[in-house]
C-alpha cells in the first residue's frame, strides 16, 4: 500500500444502498479503498480491495445492534481511513461517527430511496458527518444540505 494515496472506507448496507455505493467507484480512482457491507459475497464485486462484512441490525434488537457498533469501531481502527463515504444505513452512521473521531473526513449520501425526506439516520448524520448530501433537490433544499445529483 502506498501511504501517499488517500485511504477511503466506502460503506453501505445491502440492496440499494450497496448498488448506489458501487456506482461511485469512479470517484475513488487513485485512492486506497476498502469496502464494507452486510453480505460476505459482495466482496466479489470489489476485487482487489479490502472488504469487511458486518451483520445488519436495527435499533429494535439492542444486542445485535451493539455488536454492529463494535464491528464498526473495529473496522475504523483497523483501516484508519482518511475519508469515510456512505450511502446510508444505521451501521454506516457509526462508521461516520468513529471515523470522524479518528480524524477522517466524512460524507453521508442519503439513499435515493428517500425522495420526500431525509432518512432517520440521515437526520442524525446532519450532526455528525462533515458533509451530508441528498440525491433529491427538494429534500436537499428542505434540509439545508447539498444536492450533487443521483447515484442511480
Amino acid at each position: 500500500m502506498n501511504r501517499n494515496r488517500i485511504k477511503v472506507l466506502a460503506i453501505a448496507s445491502g440492496g440499494g444502498h450497496w448498488v448506489q455505493l458501487l456506482r461511485l467507484r469512479a470517484a475513488f480512482e487513485g485512492c486506497d479503498v476498502a469496502y464494507a457491507s452486510v453480505h460476505p459475497a459482495s466482496q466479489d464485486e470489489v476485487p482487489g480491495h479490502r472488504y469487511y462484512a458486518f451483520r445488519d441490525a436495527s435499533r429494535k434488537n439492542k444486542l445485535a445492534f451493539a455488536r454492529v457498533v463494535f464491528r464498526m469501531l473495529w473496522i475504523i481502527l483497523r483501516e484508519r481511513p482518511d475519508v469515510v463515504v456512505t450511502t446510508g444505513s444505521a451501521p454506516a452512521l457509526f462508521c461516520v461517527f468513529f471515523g470522524r473521531l479518528c480524524g477522517a473526513q466524512t460524507l453521508w449520501i442519503d439513499s435515493i430511496a428517500n425522495c420526500q425526506q431525509l432518512s432517520h439516520s440521515g437526520k442524525k448524520a446532519l450532526r455528525i458527518a462533515h458533509r451530508c448530501v441528498s440525491q433529491w433537490p427538494e429534500v436537499a433544499r428542505n434540509n439545508g444540505i447539498e444536492y450533487w445529483g443521483g447515484a442511480l
